[in-house]
């Protein structure tokens, strides 16, 4: 084999490889493509799944609604609620969409309520 037939061989081979290459990627872009498509499909359709509530008491029952009256005298913006969860009653302010607006209520509530926390609730 001469010089130059090794180079059109050579030559060939490297086109043939990197269509080949050029076309795997194409296939996995598109397979990225719908997997996101799929996950903006189930987030539209499963919107709101976990939540978060700032807790401010658990303990008796009269306790509970006491505080949770006097909360919304102090905090009238926010929704509070209170129920039973075995075995002691909770007072929790919420459901908030994040973390993060669970937070910046929480550096207001804890002004009145110190021992307050932020759980995550799902629904």
């Amino acid at each position: 084999m001469n010089f130059i037939s090794k180079k059109l061989i050579l030559t060939t081979l490297l086109f043939t490889l990197l269509s080949l290459n050029h076309s795997y990627s194409q296939s996995e872009s598109e397979k990225i493509k719908n997997l996101i498509e799929q996950k903006r499909d189930f987030n539209k359709k499963n919107t709101n799944s976990t939540v978060y509530k700032i807790q401010i008491y658990n303990g008796n029952e009269t306790e509970a609604y006491k505080i949770e009256r006097e909360c919304k005298v102090y905090f009238p913006e926010y929704k509070t609620s209170t129920k039973y969860k075995n075995p002691e009653w909770k007072t929790q302010i919420g459901p908030f969409k994040t973390r993060l607006e669970a937070d910046r209520a929480l550096l207001f509530i804890k002004e009145k309520y110190s021992g307050a926390i932020v759980l995550e609730d799902k629904i």
